[in-house]
């Protein structure tokens, strides 16, 4: 595989809140097949790898947190308003997420895992792409979009039928949205937590309903919201996958968040290597064995180009 190639690659002013001042660049796709070639590999993915299929990040260049404040679980649960603001949102932007498919990345690990090369993926991102392509040892860290939970009762069921609910309950809501969408400096982006921005006017008509099942409880999709705790099973799951990996490999994520931090943390206790494909700077380069600044559809592909038959 020859030495590895070191490259000092300047940091851009949106991530200015990261430890490291550099992001040094070491290994190239040879470099990571050796040590994915050896199988053991937990892979920790964030929304860097779904932007290929449409739905974009939040710390990257173009990233939603530049024009966007994500709905927060405090928000949500503290008023009838943050519930009604983020249905009528999500009403519109959810039907982007579920219509997305899989890119060549996703495919890629899919295919590395049908090979036994990977023992699991923790994923951050709430898309169910890496299910849908193929991927079967995932956890859903912050949850899935494709789920909705009762605050009350607890009852979990699925998206669509509550999307069909909305649209009964809320004729015409569609043109509305279209036509609020269409005014001058209207911001038409879906962002990856389903959301897309509407002016109040819009959002102040919609009809938001209760659970089915107890019939007064409110409903929230089943994601873990910023400001919201991920339970401590679903974080136990994850942590014991990484105790036992041979290779953590991070895909897509920037690190900024503890919640995905903890693992890159969790392997240096374990003196497990850490390997990190991401497009720009993430908090965890300095403990990463390889660090490959790439786009990840052509990354990905590539290795798994290499090490398949």
């Amino acid at each position: 595989m020859g030495e590895p190639v070191r490259r000092v690659l300047s940091r851009p002013a949106y991530l200015r809140e990261l430890d490291a001042s550099q992001v040094v660049e070491v290994g190239d796709v040879g470099t990571l097949a050796g040590l994915v070639a050896a199988g053991g590999v937990v892979v920790l993915s964030g929304a860097g790898l779904s932007t290929d299929s449409g739905i974009p990040d939040y710390r990257g260049p173009q990233g939603a947190l530049r024009r966007h404040a994500p709905m927060t679980y405090q928000d949500f649960t503290g008023s009838p308003g943050g519930r009604q603001r983020y249905w009528a949102r999500s009403f519109v932007g959810w039907r982007h997420v579920n219509k997305a498919a899989p890119n060549d990345g996703h495919r890629a690990v899919a295919a590395l895992e049908r090979a036994g090369l990977l023992d699991g993926i923790v994923t951050q991102n709430v898309d169910g792409l890496h299910e849908e392509a193929g991927a079967r040892t995932v956890v859903d860290l912050h949850g899935s979009l494709d789920r909705v939970v009762c605050l009350q009762c607890g009852d979990v069921s699925d998206r669509g039928v509550l999307d069909d609910r909305l649209r009964a309950a809320n004729p015409g809501f569609e043109e509305v949205a279209r036509r609020a969408l269409a005014l001058p400096g209207a911001d038409g982006e879906v962002n990856p937590d389903g959301d897309v921005a509407l002016p109040d006017e819009a959002v102040d008509g919609f009809v938001v309903v209760d659970c089915l099942v107890c019939g007064t409880g409110a409903l929230k999709p089943d994601v873990v919201f910023f400001g919201e705790t991920v339970p401590r099973d679903r974080v136990e799951r994850c942590l014991a996958l990484v105790d036992a990996a041979r290779l953590l490999l991070v895909l897509g994520s920037s690190l900024t968040v503890m919640s995905g931090y903890r693992f890159v943390l969790r392997a240096g206790e374990r003196g497990i290597p850490v390997a990190i494909v991401n497009q720009g700077p993430t908090r965890g380069d300095a403990r990463a064995a390889v660090r490959l600044d790439a786009p990840l559809g052509r990354v990905l592909p590539a290795l798994a180009e290499r090490l398949l038959p």
